[in-house]
Protein backbone atom coordinates (compact mmCIF):
# COMPACT_ATOMS: atom_id res chain seq x y z
CA UNK A 1 0.00 0.00 0.00
CA UNK A 2 1.30 3.56 -1.10
CA UNK A 3 3.38 5.03 2.08
CA UNK A 4 1.70 8.34 2.39
CA UNK A 5 -2.07 6.45 2.91
CA UNK A 6 -0.51 3.72 4.74
CA UNK A 7 0.97 6.83 7.59
CA UNK A 8 -1.77 9.00 7.44
CA UNK A 9 -4.39 6.43 8.28
CA UNK A 10 -2.23 5.32 11.08
CA UNK A 11 -2.64 9.29 12.27
CA UNK A 12 -6.57 9.26 11.64
CA UNK A 13 -6.71 5.91 13.74
CA UNK A 14 -4.97 7.67 16.80
CA UNK A 15 -7.45 10.85 16.53
CA UNK A 16 -10.71 9.05 16.11
CA UNK A 17 -10.07 5.23 16.52
CA UNK A 18 -10.67 2.55 14.26
CA UNK A 19 -14.07 1.75 14.60
CA UNK A 20 -14.52 5.40 13.11
CA UNK A 21 -12.35 4.81 10.13
CA UNK A 22 -13.65 3.08 6.99
CA UNK A 23 -10.79 2.37 4.88
CA UNK A 24 -12.43 -1.34 3.27
CA UNK A 25 -12.36 -0.60 -0.77
CA UNK A 26 -15.91 -2.36 -0.71
CA UNK A 27 -17.70 0.03 2.15
CA UNK A 28 -16.15 3.18 0.18
CA UNK A 29 -18.35 2.33 -2.38
CA UNK A 30 -20.78 3.60 -0.36
CA UNK A 31 -19.40 7.19 -0.19
CA UNK A 32 -18.92 7.43 -4.30
CA UNK A 33 -21.63 9.54 -5.12
CA UNK A 34 -24.13 11.75 -3.87
CA UNK A 35 -27.70 11.69 -4.79
CA UNK A 36 -26.54 12.86 -8.26
CA UNK A 37 -25.10 9.74 -9.38
CA UNK A 38 -23.33 11.16 -12.74
CA UNK A 39 -20.55 11.68 -10.79
CA UNK A 40 -18.91 8.69 -8.95
CA UNK A 41 -15.43 8.23 -7.29
CA UNK A 42 -15.09 7.11 -4.05
CA UNK A 43 -12.74 8.29 -1.15
CA UNK A 44 -9.45 6.78 -0.11
CA UNK A 45 -10.88 7.18 3.43
CA UNK A 46 -13.92 7.84 4.84
CA UNK A 47 -12.77 8.99 9.04
CA UNK A 48 -16.50 9.93 11.36
CA UNK A 49 -15.99 12.72 13.63
CA UNK A 50 -18.25 14.25 16.73
CA UNK A 51 -16.17 17.13 17.73
CA UNK A 52 -14.60 20.24 15.83
CA UNK A 53 -11.41 19.49 17.76
CA UNK A 54 -11.53 15.95 15.66
CA UNK A 55 -12.16 17.85 12.17
CA UNK A 56 -9.41 20.44 13.05
CA UNK A 57 -6.64 17.25 13.51
CA UNK A 58 -8.06 15.20 10.78
CA UNK A 59 -7.45 18.23 8.22
CA UNK A 60 -4.13 18.91 9.56
CA UNK A 61 -3.58 15.77 9.14
CA UNK A 62 -4.49 15.57 5.43
CA UNK A 63 -2.09 19.08 5.11
CA UNK A 64 0.62 17.50 6.72
CA UNK A 65 0.67 15.04 3.74
CA UNK A 66 -0.77 17.15 0.95
CA UNK A 67 -3.97 14.89 0.75
CA UNK A 68 -7.38 16.76 -0.09
CA UNK A 69 -10.59 16.23 1.98
CA UNK A 70 -13.74 17.21 2.06
CA UNK A 71 -17.19 17.17 4.52
CA UNK A 72 -20.11 15.02 3.62
CA UNK A 73 -23.78 14.39 6.01
CA UNK A 74 -26.12 12.66 4.90
CA UNK A 75 -25.38 12.25 0.97
CA UNK A 76 -28.71 14.05 0.05
CA UNK A 77 -26.70 16.80 -2.59
CA UNK A 78 -28.00 16.99 -5.75
CA UNK A 79 -24.91 18.54 -7.57
CA UNK A 80 -21.67 16.42 -6.67
CA UNK A 81 -20.96 18.29 -4.59
CA UNK A 82 -19.60 15.65 -2.03
CA UNK A 83 -18.15 13.48 -4.33
CA UNK A 84 -14.12 12.84 -3.90
CA UNK A 85 -13.39 13.46 -7.28
CA UNK A 86 -10.13 13.42 -6.41
CA UNK A 87 -10.11 10.92 -3.73
CA UNK A 88 -8.38 11.67 -0.35
CA UNK A 89 -10.41 11.97 2.84
CA UNK A 90 -14.19 12.34 3.40
CA UNK A 91 -15.09 13.72 6.71
CA UNK A 92 -18.17 12.28 7.74
CA UNK A 93 -19.88 15.03 10.11
CA UNK A 94 -23.20 13.48 10.48
CA UNK A 95 -22.72 12.04 13.49
CA UNK A 96 -22.31 15.52 15.13
CA UNK A 97 -26.13 15.57 16.11
CA UNK A 98 -26.11 17.69 19.20
CA UNK A 99 -28.95 20.59 19.54
CA UNK A 100 -26.72 22.74 22.02
CA UNK A 101 -28.76 25.48 22.80
CA UNK A 102 -32.39 26.90 21.83
CA UNK A 103 -32.58 30.70 22.59
CA UNK A 104 -36.27 31.74 22.40
CA UNK A 105 -35.80 35.25 23.91
CA UNK A 106 -33.09 36.16 20.55
CA UNK A 107 -34.82 33.63 18.58
CA UNK A 108 -31.80 31.34 17.62
CA UNK A 109 -31.20 27.84 17.84
CA UNK A 110 -27.38 26.22 18.53
CA UNK A 111 -27.25 22.77 16.42
CA UNK A 112 -24.15 20.78 15.34
CA UNK A 113 -23.92 19.97 11.12
CA UNK A 114 -25.44 16.96 11.61
CA UNK A 115 -28.65 17.59 13.04
CA UNK A 116 -31.68 16.44 9.79
CA UNK A 117 -33.58 19.32 9.28
CA UNK A 118 -36.90 18.45 10.11
CA UNK A 119 -35.69 17.03 13.37
CA UNK A 120 -34.68 20.75 14.42
CA UNK A 121 -38.44 21.89 13.71
CA UNK A 122 -39.53 19.01 15.58
CA UNK A 123 -37.76 20.09 18.42
CA UNK A 124 -39.02 23.62 18.02
CA UNK A 125 -42.77 21.86 17.66
CA UNK A 126 -43.96 22.65 21.77
CA UNK A 127 -42.09 26.06 22.02
CA UNK A 128 -44.11 27.17 18.83
CA UNK A 129 -41.36 27.76 16.41
CA UNK A 130 -40.42 26.62 13.67
CA UNK A 131 -36.55 26.46 11.07
CA UNK A 132 -37.94 27.96 7.97
CA UNK A 133 -35.96 26.58 5.33
CA UNK A 134 -37.38 23.14 4.01
CA UNK A 135 -36.29 21.28 1.31
CA UNK A 136 -37.74 18.05 0.03
CA UNK A 137 -35.27 16.40 1.56
CA UNK A 138 -35.79 17.82 4.98
CA UNK A 139 -36.31 14.42 6.47
CA UNK A 140 -33.23 13.31 5.79
CA UNK A 141 -30.75 16.16 4.60
CA UNK A 142 -28.42 17.67 7.43
CA UNK A 143 -28.02 21.28 8.24
CA UNK A 144 -24.24 21.54 7.74
CA UNK A 145 -25.40 20.32 4.15
CA UNK A 146 -27.95 23.09 3.84
CA UNK A 147 -25.84 26.00 4.57
CA UNK A 148 -22.99 24.43 2.46
CA UNK A 149 -25.54 24.46 -0.18
CA UNK A 150 -28.04 26.95 0.87
CA UNK A 151 -30.78 24.91 0.50
CA UNK A 152 -33.75 26.61 -0.54
CA UNK A 153 -37.88 24.68 0.00
CA UNK A 154 -41.52 25.49 -0.37
CA UNK A 155 -41.76 27.79 2.36
CA UNK A 156 -38.77 30.31 0.95
CA UNK A 157 -40.51 31.78 -1.14
CA UNK A 158 -42.13 34.18 1.89
CA UNK A 159 -39.05 33.18 4.31
CA UNK A 160 -36.04 33.17 2.60
CA UNK A 161 -33.43 30.44 1.55
CA UNK A 162 -30.85 29.16 4.35
CA UNK A 163 -28.71 32.15 4.14
CA UNK A 164 -31.42 34.21 5.37
CA UNK A 165 -31.45 32.28 8.58
CA UNK A 166 -27.63 31.70 9.35
CA UNK A 167 -26.78 34.04 12.08
CA UNK A 168 -22.97 32.81 12.53
CA UNK A 169 -21.01 29.60 11.95
CA UNK A 170 -17.87 27.62 13.74
CA UNK A 171 -15.90 26.81 10.72
CA UNK A 172 -12.54 24.55 10.75
CA UNK A 173 -10.46 26.68 8.05
CA UNK A 174 -8.82 24.31 5.53
CA UNK A 175 -5.76 24.71 7.58
CA UNK A 176 -7.21 23.14 10.66
CA UNK A 177 -8.01 26.30 12.48
CA UNK A 178 -11.07 26.64 14.15
CA UNK A 179 -13.18 29.82 14.11
CA UNK A 180 -16.26 31.73 14.11
CA UNK A 181 -17.87 33.70 11.55
CA UNK A 182 -20.95 36.12 12.45
CA UNK A 183 -22.34 36.44 15.45
CA UNK A 184 -25.95 35.35 16.79
CA UNK A 185 -26.71 38.89 18.10
CA UNK A 186 -25.30 42.17 16.53
CA UNK A 187 -22.49 41.42 13.91
CA UNK A 188 -20.87 44.20 11.96
CA UNK A 189 -18.36 44.44 9.05
CA UNK A 190 -18.07 42.10 6.34
CA UNK A 191 -20.48 39.20 6.42
CA UNK A 192 -18.33 36.21 6.96
CA UNK A 193 -20.87 33.84 7.78
CA UNK A 194 -23.32 34.97 4.59
CA UNK A 195 -20.36 34.32 2.25
CA UNK A 196 -19.59 31.06 3.74
CA UNK A 197 -23.47 30.00 3.45
CA UNK A 198 -23.42 28.13 -0.30
CA UNK A 199 -19.83 27.92 -0.92
CA UNK A 200 -20.47 23.98 -0.78
CA UNK A 201 -17.66 23.25 1.20
CA UNK A 202 -14.84 24.95 -0.04
CA UNK A 203 -14.08 27.33 2.26
CA UNK A 204 -14.01 25.13 5.14
CA UNK A 205 -16.09 22.39 7.25
CA UNK A 206 -18.93 23.77 9.45
CA UNK A 207 -18.84 22.52 13.03
CA UNK A 208 -21.79 24.42 14.93
CA UNK A 209 -24.39 26.92 13.45
CA UNK A 210 -26.29 29.34 15.07
CA UNK A 211 -29.67 29.22 13.25
CA UNK A 212 -32.72 32.11 13.16
CA UNK A 213 -36.17 30.42 14.23
CA UNK A 214 -39.55 32.15 13.72
CA UNK A 215 -42.65 31.20 15.13
CA UNK A 216 -45.14 29.47 13.49
CA UNK A 217 -47.89 31.12 11.87
CA UNK A 218 -51.33 31.84 13.71
CA UNK A 219 -53.19 30.59 10.90
CA UNK A 220 -52.35 28.48 7.59
CA UNK A 221 -54.43 27.97 4.54
CA UNK A 222 -54.00 25.41 2.03
CA UNK A 223 -55.18 25.39 -1.55
CA UNK A 224 -55.06 22.86 -4.74
CA UNK A 225 -55.74 24.28 -7.99
CA UNK A 226 -55.78 21.98 -11.05
CA UNK A 227 -55.21 22.96 -14.74
CA UNK A 228 -56.18 21.85 -17.85
CA UNK A 229 -52.58 22.77 -19.36
CA UNK A 230 -49.05 23.50 -17.64
CA UNK A 231 -48.51 26.34 -19.40
CA UNK A 232 -51.88 28.36 -18.01
CA UNK A 233 -50.98 26.63 -14.65
CA UNK A 234 -47.54 29.05 -15.14
CA UNK A 235 -49.45 32.07 -16.06
CA UNK A 236 -51.81 31.68 -12.79
CA UNK A 237 -48.29 31.69 -10.80
CA UNK A 238 -47.87 35.30 -12.43
CA UNK A 239 -51.00 36.40 -11.41
CA UNK A 240 -51.28 35.51 -8.22
CA UNK A 241 -47.41 37.37 -7.23
CA UNK A 242 -48.86 40.76 -9.30
CA UNK A 243 -52.00 40.79 -7.30
CA UNK A 244 -49.67 41.37 -4.15
CA UNK A 245 -50.15 38.30 -2.25
CA UNK A 246 -47.04 36.96 -1.21
CA UNK A 247 -47.74 32.62 -0.43
CA UNK A 248 -45.79 30.83 2.25
CA UNK A 249 -45.51 28.37 -0.72
CA UNK A 250 -46.11 28.45 -4.26
CA UNK A 251 -45.73 24.76 -6.03
CA UNK A 252 -46.53 23.26 -9.50
CA UNK A 253 -46.73 19.56 -10.56
CA UNK A 254 -47.60 18.08 -13.71
CA UNK A 255 -49.93 15.50 -15.04
CA UNK A 256 -46.98 12.54 -15.04
CA UNK A 257 -45.61 13.93 -11.11
CA UNK A 258 -49.47 13.68 -10.54
CA UNK A 259 -50.36 10.27 -11.46
CA UNK A 260 -46.82 8.68 -9.52
CA UNK A 261 -47.58 10.63 -6.51
CA UNK A 262 -51.02 9.01 -6.40
CA UNK A 263 -50.02 5.97 -7.11
CA UNK A 264 -46.98 6.29 -4.38
CA UNK A 265 -48.52 8.23 -1.55
CA UNK A 266 -51.85 7.27 0.35
CA UNK A 267 -54.87 8.91 -0.55
CA UNK A 268 -52.86 12.31 -1.74
CA UNK A 269 -55.67 13.53 -3.18
CA UNK A 270 -54.25 14.61 -6.30
CA UNK A 271 -57.04 14.78 -9.41
CA UNK A 272 -55.40 12.44 -12.01
CA UNK A 273 -57.04 13.95 -15.09
CA UNK A 274 -55.15 17.11 -14.42
CA UNK A 275 -52.60 18.78 -16.68
CA UNK A 276 -50.67 20.07 -14.00
CA UNK A 277 -51.89 21.34 -10.02
CA UNK A 278 -50.80 24.10 -8.03
CA UNK A 279 -50.34 23.86 -4.24
CA UNK A 280 -50.97 27.39 -2.79
CA UNK A 281 -49.95 27.86 0.58
CA UNK A 282 -51.06 31.04 3.10
CA UNK A 283 -49.97 31.79 6.71
CA UNK A 284 -49.82 34.88 9.00
CA UNK A 285 -52.85 35.82 11.59
CA UNK A 286 -55.96 34.76 11.31
CA UNK A 287 -57.91 37.96 10.08
CA UNK A 288 -55.68 38.18 6.94
CA UNK A 289 -56.17 34.80 5.87
CA UNK A 290 -60.05 35.49 5.88
CA UNK A 291 -59.70 38.34 3.31
CA UNK A 292 -56.69 36.39 1.44
CA UNK A 293 -58.09 33.00 0.96
CA UNK A 294 -61.05 34.18 -0.97
CA UNK A 295 -59.22 36.31 -2.77
CA UNK A 296 -56.52 33.97 -3.92
CA UNK A 297 -59.11 31.24 -5.08
CA UNK A 298 -60.65 33.86 -6.78
CA UNK A 299 -57.56 34.43 -8.58
CA UNK A 300 -56.82 30.57 -9.43
CA UNK A 301 -60.42 30.46 -10.85
CA UNK A 302 -60.22 33.84 -13.22
CA UNK A 303 -56.63 32.59 -14.50
CA UNK A 304 -57.72 29.19 -15.59
CA UNK A 305 -58.15 26.66 -12.82
CA UNK A 306 -61.30 24.32 -13.37
CA UNK A 307 -61.00 23.03 -9.46
CA UNK A 308 -59.80 24.75 -6.45
CA UNK A 309 -59.91 22.96 -3.09
CA UNK A 310 -59.18 23.79 0.41
CA UNK A 311 -57.83 21.53 3.10
CA UNK A 312 -60.44 21.98 5.37
CA UNK A 313 -58.36 20.05 8.25
CA UNK A 314 -54.90 19.56 9.36
CA UNK A 315 -54.59 15.71 8.16
CA UNK A 316 -55.66 16.87 4.68
CA UNK A 317 -53.26 19.61 4.27
CA UNK A 318 -50.76 16.99 5.81
CA UNK A 319 -51.82 14.94 3.00
CA UNK A 320 -51.32 17.46 0.18
CA UNK A 321 -47.88 18.49 1.34
CA UNK A 322 -47.11 14.68 1.64
CA UNK A 323 -47.52 14.38 -2.04
CA UNK A 324 -45.46 17.32 -2.85
CA UNK A 325 -42.38 15.76 -0.84
CA UNK A 326 -42.54 12.77 -1.79
CA UNK A 327 -42.59 13.19 -5.60
CA UNK A 328 -39.06 12.63 -6.29
CA UNK A 329 -39.48 9.14 -4.57
CA UNK A 330 -42.53 8.52 -6.84
CA UNK A 331 -40.39 8.99 -10.17
CA UNK A 332 -39.16 5.15 -9.55
CA UNK A 333 -42.72 4.02 -10.79
CA UNK A 334 -41.79 5.79 -14.18
CA UNK A 335 -38.58 4.44 -14.77
CA UNK A 336 -35.09 3.30 -13.47
CA UNK A 337 -32.95 6.62 -13.19
CA UNK A 338 -33.66 10.05 -12.85
CA UNK A 339 -31.83 13.09 -12.94
CA UNK A 340 -33.42 15.71 -11.32
CA UNK A 341 -32.40 19.82 -12.96
CA UNK A 342 -32.31 22.68 -10.89
CA UNK A 343 -32.48 26.51 -12.74
CA UNK A 344 -34.30 29.80 -11.91
CA UNK A 345 -36.17 31.62 -14.68
CA UNK A 346 -38.08 35.26 -13.81
CA UNK A 347 -41.42 34.10 -13.22
CA UNK A 348 -42.84 35.94 -15.76
CA UNK A 349 -41.21 33.15 -18.27
CA UNK A 350 -42.67 30.31 -16.64
CA UNK A 351 -44.87 29.56 -19.65
CA UNK A 352 -42.85 29.80 -22.73
CA UNK A 353 -39.91 28.24 -20.93
CA UNK A 354 -41.85 25.12 -19.69
CA UNK A 355 -43.01 24.83 -23.40
CA UNK A 356 -39.30 25.10 -24.56
CA UNK A 357 -38.47 22.81 -21.88
CA UNK A 358 -41.22 19.76 -23.03
CA UNK A 359 -39.94 20.45 -26.40
CA UNK A 360 -36.33 19.19 -25.46
CA UNK A 361 -37.84 16.28 -23.93
CA UNK A 362 -39.53 15.42 -26.97
CA UNK A 363 -36.26 16.41 -29.02
CA UNK A 364 -34.04 13.68 -27.28
CA UNK A 365 -37.43 11.10 -27.03
CA UNK A 366 -36.94 11.20 -23.04
CA UNK A 367 -39.62 11.33 -20.40
CA UNK A 368 -39.69 14.36 -18.16
CA UNK A 369 -41.96 15.49 -15.63
CA UNK A 370 -42.28 18.54 -13.57
CA UNK A 371 -42.09 19.55 -9.87
CA UNK A 372 -40.99 22.42 -8.68
CA UNK A 373 -41.16 25.35 -6.82
CA UNK A 374 -43.12 28.00 -9.31
CA UNK A 375 -43.21 31.25 -6.82
CA UNK A 376 -39.67 31.82 -7.28
CA UNK A 377 -39.33 30.46 -10.53
CA UNK A 378 -37.07 27.53 -9.18
CA UNK A 379 -37.69 24.97 -11.97
CA UNK A 380 -37.07 21.17 -11.44
CA UNK A 381 -37.58 19.62 -14.20
CA UNK A 382 -37.26 15.64 -14.09
CA UNK A 383 -35.71 13.74 -16.80
CA UNK A 384 -36.41 9.99 -16.25
CA UNK A 385 -34.42 7.34 -18.18
CA UNK A 386 -32.81 3.85 -17.68
CA UNK A 387 -28.88 3.98 -17.44
CA UNK A 388 -28.74 0.40 -18.43
CA UNK A 389 -30.06 1.53 -21.89
CA UNK A 390 -27.55 2.23 -24.37
CA UNK A 391 -28.00 6.03 -25.21
CA UNK A 392 -30.41 7.26 -22.56
CA UNK A 393 -27.30 8.62 -20.83
CA UNK A 394 -25.98 10.67 -23.34
CA UNK A 395 -29.06 11.95 -24.15
CA UNK A 396 -29.44 13.04 -20.92
CA UNK A 397 -26.86 15.20 -20.37
CA UNK A 398 -27.21 16.63 -23.90
CA UNK A 399 -30.88 17.28 -22.67
CA UNK A 400 -30.04 18.69 -19.40
CA UNK A 401 -27.54 21.04 -20.76
CA UNK A 402 -30.04 22.14 -23.32
CA UNK A 403 -32.23 22.74 -20.67
CA UNK A 404 -30.15 25.00 -18.79
CA UNK A 405 -29.45 27.19 -21.75
CA UNK A 406 -32.79 27.87 -22.46
CA UNK A 407 -32.88 29.32 -18.85
CA UNK A 408 -29.73 31.19 -18.66
CA UNK A 409 -31.09 32.56 -22.23
CA UNK A 410 -34.55 33.41 -20.51
CA UNK A 411 -32.38 35.88 -17.79
CA UNK A 412 -32.23 33.09 -15.38
CA UNK A 413 -29.25 31.54 -13.54
CA UNK A 414 -28.10 27.74 -13.36
CA UNK A 415 -28.94 27.21 -9.56
CA UNK A 416 -31.26 27.92 -7.26
CA UNK A 417 -30.81 25.51 -4.28
CA UNK A 418 -28.60 22.19 -5.37
CA UNK A 419 -25.56 24.11 -5.82
CA UNK A 420 -23.20 24.23 -8.45
CA UNK A 421 -20.77 21.33 -7.53
CA UNK A 422 -19.59 19.01 -10.49
CA UNK A 423 -22.90 19.03 -12.23
CA UNK A 424 -22.57 22.70 -13.41
CA UNK A 425 -18.91 23.77 -12.57
CA UNK A 426 -17.97 23.85 -16.59
CA UNK A 427 -21.37 26.20 -17.25
CA UNK A 428 -20.42 29.06 -14.91
CA UNK A 429 -18.70 31.22 -17.86
CA UNK A 430 -22.33 30.99 -18.94
CA UNK A 431 -23.31 33.28 -16.35
CA UNK A 432 -20.42 34.81 -15.07
CA UNK A 433 -17.51 36.99 -16.70
CA UNK A 434 -13.53 35.77 -16.39
CA UNK A 435 -13.15 38.80 -14.36
CA UNK A 436 -16.08 37.62 -12.22
CA UNK A 437 -14.80 34.04 -11.77
CA UNK A 438 -10.94 35.45 -11.23
CA UNK A 439 -12.66 36.93 -7.88
CA UNK A 440 -14.32 34.43 -6.87
CA UNK A 441 -10.85 32.31 -7.02
CA UNK A 442 -8.75 34.87 -5.06
CA UNK A 443 -11.97 34.60 -2.49
CA UNK A 444 -11.56 31.09 -2.47
CA UNK A 445 -7.77 30.96 -2.56
CA UNK A 446 -7.61 32.99 0.64
CA UNK A 447 -9.63 30.53 2.68
CA UNK A 448 -8.34 27.47 0.68
CA UNK A 449 -4.53 28.52 -0.62
CA UNK A 450 -3.66 24.56 -0.73
CA UNK A 451 -6.59 23.81 -2.48
CA UNK A 452 -7.25 20.82 -0.51
CA UNK A 453 -10.45 21.65 0.75
CA UNK A 454 -13.24 19.75 -1.60
CA UNK A 455 -10.88 20.57 -4.79
CA UNK A 456 -12.60 20.77 -7.92
CA UNK A 457 -15.80 22.11 -7.30
CA UNK A 458 -17.65 24.92 -8.14
CA UNK A 459 -15.26 26.58 -10.43
CA UNK A 460 -14.13 26.02 -13.65
CA UNK A 461 -10.60 24.37 -13.83
CA UNK A 462 -8.09 26.23 -14.95
CA UNK A 463 -5.05 23.83 -14.96
CA UNK A 464 -4.95 20.46 -15.05
CA UNK A 465 -6.11 18.57 -11.80
CA UNK A 466 -3.14 16.54 -9.73
CA UNK A 467 -5.24 13.71 -8.41
CA UNK A 468 -4.35 11.84 -5.28
CA UNK A 469 -2.87 8.36 -6.86
CA UNK A 470 -2.74 5.60 -4.13
CA UNK A 471 -0.26 2.48 -5.61
CA UNK A 472 -1.01 -0.96 -4.46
Amino acid sequence: MNVVLAELTEELARIVGNDNLIRNPSELLLYECDGLTFHRRPPHLVVFVETAQQVSEVVRAANRHQIPFLPRGAGTGLSGGAVPIQGGIIIEVARMQKIWQIDLENEFAVVEPGVVNLALSEKLESYGYHFAPDPSSQMTSTLGGNVAENAGGPHCLKYGVTTNHVLAVEVVLPDGTITQLGSPYRDTGYDLAGLFTGSEGTLGIATKLWLRIVRKPQAVRTFLAAFHSVVVAGEAVTQIIASGIVPAALEMMDHLTIKAVEESVNAAGYPIEAAAVLLVELDGLSAELDNLGPRAEQILFASGAYLVREAKTEAERKRIWAGRKGSFGAMGRLNANMYLSDTVVPRTRLPEVLEKIYAVADQYRLMITSVFHAGDGNLHPLLLYDEKKPGDLEKVHAAAEAIMRICVDAGGTLTGEHGVGLEKRDYMSWIFSNDDLAVMRKVRDIFNPEGLCNPSKVLPETKVCKCFVVGS
